[in-house]
């Protein structure tokens, strides 16, 4: 069954084109999480066969994250943090995640919103805070842009490069999952890695400006 429905999804990322990825991909940077991983790579397949651009996948897909994103962030923006809080459990926004999402916010500001592009569990929720935390709306659209273009021309890569090579994945969904997981490991490694070394720079710039004060 699952067989089945794998290479449904993959006919009609074909049938849908750039349409369809754009809107799959608004609809994951908003409240509701479809896996980006399972949007951009098969799209990305069918550009290598010729059917799509690959850039042109990666343009739909980094658009469809920024639209999404906004969507979130102007409603929460119009909404506010007390209502978002008191009504957010009946729309998959508990006040565990959003607090989580808030504090990612408020610590690591717009180099936050980047870097939550990049991971998973942060990525659908940090438009909520920004918003809400009225972060002007260019930083935050400079921040989401680059990090959602960063992040399909990855998987765009994978499902061009990889998948390609591999033909008899689609005949073994079983072998996909094994492959997702093997070869996008390492780039939300990287990320992470990525993410602890601005830290490091951010502790070590509050320690420096905090010592020049003192001076």
């Amino acid at each position: 069954m699952f067989h089945s429905l794998f290479v449904q999804w993959f006919n009609l990322s074909l049938q849908w084109g750039y349409a369809g990825v754009f809107l799959l991909m608004a609809i994951e940077s908003t409240i509701f999480p479809i896996p980006s991983e399972m949007i951009v790579p098969p799209a990305a397949y069918w550009a290598e066969q010729g059917h799509f651009r690959f850039w042109g996948v990666v343009l739909a897909a980094t658009l469809g994250s920024w639209s999404g994103s906004a969507l979130s962030y102007f409603v929460a923006q119009s909404l506010g943090r007390p209502l978002i809080l008191h009504y957010g459990k009946y729309f998959l926004v508990p006040e565990k995640k959003w607090m989580l999402a808030e504090q990612w916010i408020l610590h690591y500001s717009a180099a936050g919103v980047f870097f939550a592009r990049l991971l998973p569990g942060v990525r659908h929720l940090v438009s909520l805070p920004a918003g809400a935390a009225r972060m002007p709306f260019a930083l935050f659209s400079a921040m989401t842009l680059s990090g959602s273009l960063l992040w399909s021309t990855v998987l765009a890569w994978f499902g061009a490069s990889v998948l390609t090579d591999q033909p008899e994945l689609l005949e073994n969904p079983d072998a996909l999952v094994r492959l997702l997981k093997e070869k996008l490991l390492w780039f939300v490694a990287a990320a992470i890695i990525l993410l602890a070394l601005y830290v490091v720079v951010d502790m070590l710039g509050r320690r420096f400006r905090r010592e020049a004060s003192q001076a």
